[in-house]
């Protein structure tokens, strides 16, 4: 059984997750909720995410567009900025260095066996 996810872990790489995605191609926001679940998140929320999108937005690495739809309101498809790629990229680098001192911290304390 898996661990419960810790909201505050997802929190801190969820703009980056969002933003590689939409580096793989234009989305909307329930598709990225999708997306997400399909990609192993399957317990994010919408209303976890629209405050990410909006964020990225407003600091300029994403940019949206309205797109009608037939069946509804028009959807507002996001797509990253070149600032967001830039983004994208420093942030996964922070990330890889990161997880690789976790990792290696984790190892040193390895459960102890009792005599």
């Amino acid at each position: 059984m898996d661990e419960p996810r810790d909201p505050q872990l997802l929190k801190g790489v969820l703009p980056m997750l969002v933003l590689a995605l939409l580096t793989e191609r234009e989305s909307y926001g329930y598709e990225l909720v999708t997306r997400l679940h399909e990609g192993g998140l399957d317990d994010l929320s919408a209303g976890t995410l629209y405050p990410v999108l909006n964020r990225l937005e407003r600091d300029g690495q994403i940019s949206s567009r309205l797109v009608a739809s037939s069946a509804g309101p028009a959807r507002k498809y996001y797509v990253p900025t070149p600032a967001g790629t830039d983004q994208l990229w420093s942030t996964a680098r922070s990330w890889q260095q990161l997880s690789t001192t976790v990792e290696l911290m984790l190892a040193r304390a390895t459960p102890k066996e009792s005599s």
